[in-house]
């Protein structure tokens, strides 16, 4: 019994990383109607430029992650002058693929100016196993992955406030339904995308901290976005508690299939048992468990 319990919480930790990633794509979806392919890539972005702050220029952790949030609000700036504001009112597939060149020059200009080597990411979060968990229960957690979860449930906290109590956060979820009424009732769309973008930058950065702080800053840190699409998928692309949920029933579900369905069909379940799951469910619920039900009237 212990080990299935800690098979369901090491799942729960997992799955609240992936949540971390699948959040920044809710900011934006539910903000812009904008599937952003480039949000993985912004949190290796983000990472890079946190440590290459720190290991070129000296800077102490407070100061590299200040400056780190600092470029990345820039970053949302210059995204939405040079990319965004030619693209209001264009098709999404239009937007999705804007998106899917970002990504590419963001890679691209991460690797010229850091470096593509593997960097050690060390901000003094706890590593190893909590002390705690195995004294008490005999159950091996890791802190990093209980300090993403406390993470995480501040940052769905803020972000649930921000955008159903705030005139900004109301003005965020006009946009997203209709650009031209927006515009038509005096809601400037450049600075909502600014603001969206920035606070979408900074959750990347979260992201990239935990993935980081876990394996190391590489360039494959970019594909964990492709862990985040099925999280999306059950959660919904428009909650974000729907994005911890989802990435918490994504988490648990592989491990336990991957301990106890494995060994019968010969390993390697976690690959490929998000996107299965994700399936079945855009069959019987595509707006996902907390999506809004899309109503189309022609």
């Amino acid at each position: 019994m212990i080990f299935f319990i800690e098979v369901v919480l090491s799942g729960l930790m997992a799955g609240v990383m992936y949540s971390l990633v699948a959040l920044g794509f809710v900011l934006i979806f539910k903000a812009s109607g904008i599937f952003n392919f480039a949000q993985g890539v912004m949190a290796l972005f983000a990472a890079l430029t946190l440590v290459g702050f720190m290991e070129k220029f000296g800077m102490p952790v407070w100061l590299a992650i200040a400056g780190t949030i600092v470029v990345m609000i820039a970053l949302a700036w210059v995204i939405e002058r040079a990319m965004l504001r030619h693209l209001i009112n264009q098709e999404p597939i239009i937007l999705f693929m804007a998106t899917i060149g970002l990504a590419y020059v963001l890679e691209g200009l991460g690797d010229i100016l850091w470096g593509s080597d593997v960097k050690l990411l060390d901000l003094g979060i706890p590593q190893g196993a909590s002390d705690w968990m195995l004294d008490n229960f005999d159950i091996y957690i890791e802190k990093l992955e209980i300090f993403a979860a406390a993470t995480a449930a501040i940052m769905v906290t803020i972000l649930a406030i921000f955008f159903q109590k705030t005139s900004t956060g109301r003005a965020l979820r006009a946009v997203a339904d209709d650009h031209q009424a927006a515009l038509s009732v005096g809601i400037s769309l450049h600075t909502i995308w600014v603001i969206v973008w920035s606070v979408s930058g900074i959750v990347a950065l979260v992201a990239g901290i935990m993935w980081g702080s876990k394996s190391g800053v590489q360039f494959s840190l970019s594909l964990i976005a492709l862990k985040a699409l099925p999280v999306l998928i059950l959660g919904g692309f428009t909650s974000v508690p729907g994005a911890i949920i989802g990435g918490m029933i994504i988490g648990v579900g592989e491990k336990v299939a991957e301990v106890y369905l494995g060994p019968f069909v010969g390993g390697a379940i976690e690959n490929w048992f998000a996107y299965m799951l994700a399936l079945a469910f855009l069959l019987f619920r595509p707006q996902g468990l907390f999506g809004e039900k899309i109503i189309e009237r022609v």
